[in-house]
């Protein structure tokens, strides 16, 4: 869901961690899955082990899927527990960030009663215990999260479960959910319903011999969830324990190291639409890109990826037997300004200022000489590529091209003397027009301290950069870097008396991704109040057309527009989130769905 979380996509991956590029995926051969790579056609055989590389310093460590924040990561929750657990609603059809219905334990949702009442029928999936996959489940995990939303790392007040009146099982299928008010059925199925996974009744427990019954009553499930959470945080019973054992995804858990190494299994009761070929699926974690490189180089990893820093090797690696497909998401890459800073924030809150600055961020250089091509351009909260039905035309417009010169003018023509390589100063105070604008002082200096992640040499070009090209327009930017959890540790909402809030600029290279909350309004990141609104940006009207697209009948474009055009953040380019590396003998990959989810029962071996 967010990108600010440090295991979240895997962001000590960086350089190639959070953006996208347009790449050639193939189309689907399959009802069931995802598209298929131009080697699929291959016949099939069953058996062999493929491995699949974690970036660096990234594993899963959490196995139950009521997830706190504590345990939030893609790599967690998208490419370990999906294995297993599956969601009650899939994410990621051919490259697209949309509802896939195949892949789904339940048909898509019946919205009716003015849109406040909606009905989930599951299909005939079953636990590998030989239970079915049916409307008790659901009820289990609604119960569950009502009982406990506070550890549940995507709760968001007036949210999931607080804007239901009721739920319950209506028939041994069939969930019904009566709703609080009307909510617009793209969002509620993309941002709500995404976040169910059914649990098993065999987990309904209070100990390892004490039957719990959170299933049927939300009062009895906190002791369930500490039996579980418990048993969660008891890392060496993950192949072992018979709860975890149960699962109704195409994949168990066959090995698991603290090092997050973990070795797959087929399910062998799976019954969803496509079976494993392979006989082990294994992720294998890495303390370093040039680990993994050198393990990638003798042929040793099955799908691995090629730093960005190491581009220059594709051609090795292509004569080796591997195929470069880059991997898109589907979140937006940017960097908060501090709103409520006591010293800086009204200059912040000036629009123009804020657009001075994006007409400062020469986002088309940036993706050729550092991303040398492989990253896409942010120019709002929607995600421009990879391909999706979000976006419109007037973000993919670029509404601030590159331009020294209308930053300067924008600044000149709001009470500001222009200082190109020094440091401009506001000689016309006021709220007029022309003015510099409310809480801005005579005097005040476009002077500024931005801090951002080391470690990433694409993210110390590109603040390099921006500080040279800032300093055209008389803005001066003092760069300093910190380890990438300081940097997330600064980026927090404060209040103007608070310590914290002394912060200017933060940038930990990353951005957002819209996993889990897949309809992008926004609100989570500049919603008035919440909790990922890290740079305090607070707009009323924002907040209503936050609100509207939410609504029945409300529609995504006008938040959207809106967003792009009042600059909530500085926009920057977004690199690919990986240079995946595919053996040529492994088929059936297909596209890289860009809500990050894997599929290795697609895959297999030719004969």
């Amino acid at each position: 869901m967010r990108h600010r979380t440090p295991l979240l996509v895997a962001l000590a991956a960086l350089p190639l961690a959070l953006a996208a590029c347009s790449s050639g995926h193939g189309k689907s051969t399959t009802a069931s899955s995802t598209s298929a790579s131009s080697t699929s056609a291959a016949p099939a055989k069953k058996g062999g082990t493929a491995t699949f590389a974690l970036p660096p310093g990234t594993y899963a460590n959490w196995i139950f899927p009521l997830i706190d924040s504590g345990h939030s990561s893609v790599d967690v929750r998208n490419q370990f527990q999906y294995l297993m657990y599956r969601p009650l609603y899939w994410f990621g059809l051919d490259g697209r960030p949309v509802l896939n219905p195949q892949l789904s334990l339940a048909e898509p949702p019946v919205y009716s009663g003015n849109g406040r009442t909606v009905t989930i029928k599951t299909k005939d999936y079953r636990w590998s215990n030989g239970e079915r996959v049916d409307a008790q489940d659901v009820v289990f995990w609604l119960n569950m999260l009502a009982a406990e939303k506070k550890n549940w790392a995507y709760y968001v007040p007036g949210g999931l479960p607080d804007n239901l009146v009721s739920w319950k099982a209506s028939g041994p299928t069939t969930v019904t959910l009566t709703l609080k008010s009307a909510y617009n059925p793209k969002f509620f199925t993309y941002n709500e319903l995404s976040q169910i996974t059914p649990l098993p009744l065999a987990w309904d427990k209070t100990s390892s011999s004490t039957k719990g019954s959170c299933a049927t009553k939300v009062s009895a499930c906190p002791a369930v969830w500490r039996y579980l959470y418990a048993q969660s945080k008891d890392i060496s019973t993950y192949t072992t324990s018979p709860i975890w054992q149960v699962v109704d995804g195409p994949w168990r858990l066959a090995g698991y190291q603290t090092t997050g190494y973990s070795v797959f299994v087929p399910n062998p009761k799976y019954s969803g639409p496509v079976k494993p070929k392979l006989a082990k699926f294994i992720e294998e974690p890495f303390t370093t890109d040039s680990a993994e490189l050198n393990v990638l180089r003798s042929g040793k990893v099955t799908y691995g990826y090629l730093p960005l820093t190491d581009v220059g090797e594709k051609a090795l690696l292509a004569r080796s037997g591997y195929r470069l497909e880059p991997w898109l998401d589907s979140g937006v890459n940017y960097f908060p300004e501090n709103f409520n800073n006591p010293t800086v924030g009204p200059i912040f809150r000036q629009l123009y200022v804020r657009q001075a600055f994006q007409h400062l961020v020469d986002q088309t250089k940036y993706i050729k000489t550092i991303f040398h091509g492989f990253a896409s351009p942010d120019y709002g909260p929607v995600a421009v590529a990879p391909p999706n039905p979000f976006v419109d035309s007037y973000e993919k417009s670029n509404p601030y091209p590159f331009s020294v010169s209308a930053a300067r003018h924008l600044l000149a023509s709001h009470g500001w003397t222009v200082r190109p390589g020094g440091v401009d100063t506001c000689h016309r105070p006021g709220t007029g027009p022309n003015d510099c604008g409310k809480g801005v002082p005579s005097g005040a200096s476009m002077s500024f301290t931005l801090t951002y992640a080391s470690g990433d040499p694409t993210l110390s070009a590109e603040m390099q950069d921006l500080k040279s090209t800032f300093s055209e327009a008389g803005i001066q930017l003092s760069l300093s870097e910190g380890p990438f959890d300081s940097v997330i540790a600064q980026a927090v909402p404060c209040t103007p008396s608070q310590a914290s809030c002394k912060w200017q600029m933060v940038n930990w290279g990353g951005g957002w991704s819209y996993s889990m909350d897949h309809y992008p309004i926004g609100a989570l990141i500049f919603g008035t109040g919440a909790g990922d609104n890290v740079g305090n940006y607070s707009d009323p009207r924002a907040d209503h057309l936050m609100a509207e697209a939410e609504s029945r009948g409300g529609s995504l474009d006008p938040i959207e527009n809106y967003l792009a055009k009042q600059l909530p953040a500085i926009f920057m380019p977004k690199a690919d989130y990986q240079l995946s590396e595919i053996s040529n003998k492994l088929h059936g990959v297909g596209a890289q769905e860009p809500t990050f989810v894997l599929t290795p029962e697609n895959w297999y071996f030719s004969r």
